[in-house]
């Protein structure tokens, strides 16, 4: 791991906002790419999962979706009930940024693909019971777009385009079909 990226790590924990939310995008611009340090962190990221302070739950979350393509060992297999449990956090501004992160492991493999499109489908068809659904289904639904738009798989597109169309309330079900305009 490079000096600057270490540093950003670092740079997490300070009590300064800004030093924080720097460090934050330089780690989320690293990881657009395959990266050869994602072991390095991981342990702690997934330790993070749990922590008390929901911040490092949430980022803990999007980087290890961000660093699923640079996991040759498959640890996101295995680990990736854990990231899933923070899409339900119970700060909502937690749970949703995790949610939004999601479909990134799609990115890292076949497996992991399958795994990502079959719990997004699981909670889109499940989530009405629970508190904002309709964010919840929208977030799935651009989760699901945004995978496409990567790998460009019809299948996806059609799993979304037939959870669009269980949506019963029309007002929602145009909103989630308006994000597969254009394709």
């Amino acid at each position: 791991m490079d000096s600057t990226v270490q540093a950003s790590f670092e740079n997490l924990l300070s009590q300064d906002k800004d030093l924080q939310y720097e460090a934050y995008n330089h780690i989320l611009a690293s990881t657009n790419e395959e990266v050869d340090w994602a072991y390095d962190v991981w342990d702690q990221l997934k330790l993070d999962l749990t922590h008390s302070d929901n911040h490092r739950r949430s980022r803990a979350a999007q980087f290890l979706c961000s660093l699923a393509k640079s996991d040759p060992e498959k640890r996101m297999l295995e680990d990736f009930p854990l990231v899933w449990e923070v899409t339900k956090d119970k700060k909502f501004v937690t749970a949703r940024h995790s949610l939004q992160s999601i479909w990134k492991i799609g990115l890292a493999g076949t497996e992991q693909k399958e795994m990502v499109i079959r719990s997004f489908v699981y909670r889109y068809l499940n989530c009405v019971h629970e508190k904002n659904y309709t964010l919840i289904r929208f977030d799935i639904i651009q989760g699901l777009r945004n995978l496409f738009n990567e790998i460009k798989d019809e299948e996806i597109k059609q799993i979304a385009l037939d959870l669009v169309e269980k949506e019963e309330d029309a007002k929602y079900q145009k909103k989630y079909a308006a994000v597969w305009k254009n394709t």
